[in-house]
């Protein structure tokens, strides 16, 4: 059986939809290259940093390991959040593939 890995683009869009609902309106004209904490000051404290991380996680159907995975580089941003959870998905595929 083959999993079908979302695009980039997919992944950004339902990305930003989720942070959007967890964040808020103070989210809605961060640039997704942006340093959330910079961007969003007290707005993105290490609470609604770990919301985020689970509502990515609950989105795509991923796991996070705060051990082994740098969620302070990975989560920083909206690009980083959908390189990490692209490549998630895309090793996940390939595991898959192999059972």
């Amino acid at each position: 059986m083959t999993t079908t890995v979302p695009s980039p683009e997919e992944i950004h869009d339902r990305t930003r939809s989720v942070l959007a609902t967890r964040i808020g309106d103070a989210f809605t004209d961060v640039p997704s290259d942006a340093d959330l904490q910079q961007a969003l000051g007290e707005r993105y404290d290490s609470l609604t940093a770990m919301e985020c991380i689970s509502a990515v996680e609950s989105e795509f159907g991923i796991e996070v390991d705060f051990v082994a995975d740098d969620v302070r580089f990975w989560f920083s941003s909206v690009e980083r959040m959908v390189r990490f959870t692209h490549e998630r998905l895309e090793d996940t595929a390939a595991l898959g593939l192999g059972s």
